[in-house]
């Protein structure tokens, strides 16, 4: 089912000076089963800025649609990247604050460059950028993600559909390494839940989006 927090116009118009638009993009990336979208959907409702997940969109975009293999979910995966950027584009059109979140891959891991074009987003409606970097044990990563992968709750548009070894599971997190949009970028190492200071996480991002 596809979430994710709108606020309404009226508070948009209260809290941030149209005359001087609040030009801000968080991005929350990194390893997979390190809690990217549990937070950048806690952060939402807190700052009160909307948030696109990306494995929501695309849970939403293939709801009728059945997905049989891996591949077929690369590509579904590939079209919900260029939804979401869409959607973005529109937002930074009209000055509006957006978190994203996801796996975006940097340049040379897919034939598509996912930071590059965030980053030519941003360069073309000069925006700033805060991006969540999240980590962490990859080993501890890969038992969390393999019994993700089995529970009910993870819909069939965002199972991995084939059995993924720690080696290929370790490399894939470290592909996301590079990523870079430049402006300010905040490390969370989230190997154990139980040490990440989540409020003071926030209380940046809530900084980020009101400070002009």
């Amino acid at each position: 089912m596809f979430t994710y927090f709108l606020p309404s116009a009226k508070y948009y118009n209260e809290c941030y000076n149209m005359d001087h638009m609040n030009r801000k993009i968080i991005i929350v990336e990194g390893y997979l089963a390190s809690g990217k979208s549990t937070f950048a959907c806690k952060l939402s409702q807190e700052i009160n800025v909307l948030s696109l997940i990306k494995d929501d969109l695309k849970s939403a975009l293939c709801a009728d649609v059945p997905i049989n293999s891996r591949r077929e979910s690369s590509c579904f995966s590939a079209v919900t990247f260029n939804v979401m950027m869409h959607v973005v584009e529109r937002f930074m059109e009209a000055g509006y604050p957006v978190i994203i979140e996801g796996n975006f891959v940097p340049r040379g891991i897919k034939k598509v460059n996912e930071a590059g074009i965030i980053k030519k987003l941003i360069d073309k409606y000069d925006y700033e950028s805060l991006t969540y970097k999240f980590v962490g044990n990859t080993q501890v990563l890969y038992k969390r993600f393999a019994k993700r992968e089995d529970t009910p709750e993870r819909e069939q548009a965002n199972k991995i559909l084939s059995q993924l070894s720690y080696n290929d599971f370790d490399k894939w997190c470290h592909n996301l390494d590079n990523f870079s949009v430049s402006g300010k970028v905040v490390t969370i190492n989230t190997t154990d839940f139980n040490d990440v200071d989540f409020e003071n996480y926030i209380e940046i991002a809530r900084s980020f989006v009101t400070l002009s």
